[in-house]
């Protein structure tokens, strides 16, 4: 029976695919180009869909200082919106559907904020959306700039905007689209733009897409009419539905699901959405995992390790912090080219090509810093900055990409809407709490001797011998005895001390006790660092002027 279906699907190999893995507990989503993972998506059953959810939120706080407020969205942390985000402009709402960066208020900040607090004044209702979920401890990033994506067309509500994304090139296909919404029936106030998708479209598939975005729209209206805020007015579908509408396209050969309650219920999604794409839906009903069989599960895995390998045995070493996303790109086992510039130029360009799908992949944003390897000519620098740039149109998230520094860097910003694959599937270790390293051995035997002498200070009373009992981890037992014993006989020489170690197998590698004979506890290094994170906690300043990171009081 396999062996029927591998040749079933093997027949004729896709070149574009979408591999849809559904579980009761999470649903995965990976698409292929000609075998290669190009895109992943995970959304767990339990989460909350929050990013393009639209809110009826009341107002919590104006900070001037901020130029920002804070919205009770009727979530745990309350949301957070820029002032210019406020007040909507059609430019600015154009720039950022169209994916450019979002150009700053003309107006000044001071006037900028009295106009917030003469519309929004503490208590007052607001209608948002959010763009950037909750991550680590910051609330959500909300905007009053509205939009309802659709299969071709993505509507703006409290806008008169009728324009086609920047990505549709062809001038009299734009010309032939701009037509198209001029003769759309649209109420008053609500605007339109033509996603890459509508690119060919004909007019009636835009007609039935403009009718299911105003249905929409009705449903929102009546909610903020009969909703007491806070309330959700709006919510994005599912991710299987999310991926159907925003990435079935043309280029796409197959969508292969390996659920049979989701394949009957994306059938009817992809008829209304394509009635020619229905051909393209197909069940998966193998004995191997689905991930598995399309080899999604090892590229997956090489992926989000730290270490990803080039095809011409250079690597690329990914490290996401608090401030950042730093990536170093290294030469590895490359041999190739003709002279050592050709070598490096050629790493450079597959490095380059290959960062921009780890982002994509691994859902990383904000700042992200690539150290390129030193590259004399500027000829080729500009290559590897046209090369990112080039790869980096392929994704959807915002990218803003500035050229090679003088001191080789690269520097670039992505969108971040949400956690990243690796924050959403990882936990920091419970052993090194996150940090990847734990102290040296030799680090551990100099502290605990440095301690041995500080408790023989002060404890101790005349001039008797005092016993002491350190209690350790086995390993570390074990280069004490090997390595250290001459000096901790020194020791007990120099501070008249009777020293007796002994091996408990449940305490960290980094924690050790010092008691006295009768067994009470004079030193605890799990009792040191706790109190040390005490006074580090109650020492920390409050951030946003004294309040919270809600906003409050």
């Amino acid at each position: 029976m396999l062996k029927l279906l591998q040749n079933l699907f093997r027949k004729k190999e896709p070149k574009r695919q979408i591999i849809i893995n559904a579980e009761s507990l999470e649903t995965r989503v990976a698409i292929l180009d000609e075998g290669e993972l190009v895109d992943f998506f995970v959304e767990r059953t339990g989460d909350e869909r929050v990013v393009g959810s639209i809110y009826k939120g009341k107002i919590q706080n104006l900070e001037d200082s901020l130029q920002a407020a804070f919205v009770d969205i009727g979530m745990r942390k309350n949301a957070f919106i820029h002032y210019w985000d406020m007040l909507p402009e059609d430019a600015a709402r154009l720039e950022i559907e169209e994916g450019a960066e979002r150009s700053r208020p003309r107006q000044k900040s001071s006037q900028l904020a009295a106009e917030v607090a003469r519309r929004y004044p503490v208590g007052s209702e607001i209608i948002v959306q959010v763009t950037k979920g909750a991550i680590g401890t910051k609330g959500p990033r909300v905007s009053a700039n509205l939009s309802v994506p659709g299969r071709f067309l993505v509507m703006l509500p409290g806008c008169s905007l009728r324009g086609v994304s920047r990505r549709i090139e062809d001038k009299s296909e734009r010309e032939r689209l701009k037509k198209v919404l001029a003769r759309l029936p649209l109420p008053p106030n609500i605007g339109l733009i033509v996603r890459t998708a509508g690119l060919g479209t004909r007019r009636t598939a835009f007609v039935r897409d403009t009718r299911a975005l105003l249905d929409i729209w009705n449903q929102i209206e009546t909610g903020i009419r009969e909703l007491p805020a806070p309330a959700r007015l709006y919510q994005e579908p599912d991710l299987i539905e999310r991926v159907v509408r925003d990435a079935l396209t043309e280029e796409i050969d197959r969508i292969v699901i390996d659920n049979r309650a989701e394949y009957e219920r994306i059938k009817a999604v992809v008829s209304r959405i394509s009635r020619p794409a229905r051909g393209a839906l197909k069940l998966y009903e193998g004995e191997a995992p689905i991930f598995e069989y399309f080899e999604v599960e090892r590229q997956l895995e090489n992926s989000l390790r730290r270490k990803a390998w080039l095809p011409s045995g250079g690597y690329i070493v990914f490290d996401e912090t608090e401030a950042m996303v730093a990536v170093d790109v290294n030469t590895g086992r490359h041999k190739g080219g003709k002279t050592q510039d050709e070598s490096i130029l050629q790493v450079n360009l597959e490095a380059a090509e290959e960062i921009a799908r780890q982002l994509r992949l691994r859902n990383v944003g904000g700042l992200v810093v690539i150290d390129f390897i030193d590259m004399n000519s500027r000829k080729d620098q500009n290559a590897v900055y046209r090369k990112m740039k080039e790869c980096l149109r392929r994704d959807k998230a915002r990218t803003n990409c500035l050229p090679i520094s003088p001191l080789g860097l690269l520097e670039m910003t992505r969108q971040r809407a949400a956690e990243s694959i690796r924050e959403s599937i990882f936990m920091d270790c419970p052993y090194c709490d996150g940090r990847g390293k734990v102290k040296s051995m030799f680090s551990m035997s100099v502290e605990i001797q440095r301690r041995i002498a500080e408790v023989t200070r002060r404890r101790r009373r005349g001039n008797e011998t005092m016993e002491l009992r350190v209690l350790v981890n086995p390993a570390i037992l074990e280069r004490m005895r090997k390595l250290d014993e001459a000096e901790l006989v020194a020791m007990e020489q120099r501070l008249q001390c009777r020293l007796t170690f002994v091996a408990d197998g449940h305490l960290h590698l980094e924690d050790f006790k010092i008691q006295s004979a009768a067994g009470e506890d004079w030193y605890s290094s799990l009792e040191h660092g706790a109190e040390r994170n005490r006074r580090e906690a109650a020492g920390a300043a409050p951030a946003n002027g004294g309040r919270d990171e809600n906003g409050r009081g």
